[in-house]
């Protein structure tokens, strides 16, 4: 089994406490509203955390497809929160398992910087396809920019 390692950063004009309650607590909610693609997000197994297991059901390319995501950790002091795609769509024939460790920080002017390390676990000696390492973090801040475009949205929120 092989572990390759990504970094990534993306910026909010939101701030790092609001967000977090956005994209940990009430995201199942959030993301049905604001992908047209994601149908649902049930909880499989768990009670919501840590090692709670969601099926998050969308649409893609005409196809109803899932991923189920695993809660690993969630770090309120600290704004942390890591999970794991464990099987579906998200995972390729040579993909065991993506880890996902997020970290919100306070960025300028009161936004926040989101911090993600991503660890693909491969099966045997295979390495990730390059072509899709790179449309899961367009996906991934895709997701980001949704939740905060909600949460800009909704003042009230």
């Amino acid at each position: 089994m092989g572990v390759f390692t990504y970094e990534q950063e993306t910026t909010s004009t939101v701030a790092p406490a609001k967000l977090y309650k956005a994209v940990v607590h009430d995201a199942d909610d959030i993301i049905v509203k604001a992908v047209d693609d994601i149908k649902s997000v049930e909880i499989v197994e768990g009670n919501g955390g840590p090692g709670t297991i969601k099926k998050l059901n969308f649409v893609e390319g005409g196809q109803n497809l899932y991923v189920l995501h695993k809660i690993d950790a969630i770090d309120e002091a600290n704004l942390g929160y890591n999970y794991s795609i464990v099987g579906g769509a998200g995972l390729s024939d040579t993909v065991e398992k993506i880890s996902f460790e997020a970290k919100l920080v306070e960025g300028p002017n009161g936004g926040s910087i989101g911090k993600m390390t991503v660890k693909v676990q491969t099966k045997g000696d295979a390495k990730p396809i390059e072509k899709e390492v790179e449309e899961g973090k367009a996906k991934g801040d895709a997701l980001f920019k949704a939740i905060e475009g909600y949460v800009l949205a909704n003042p009230n929120y």
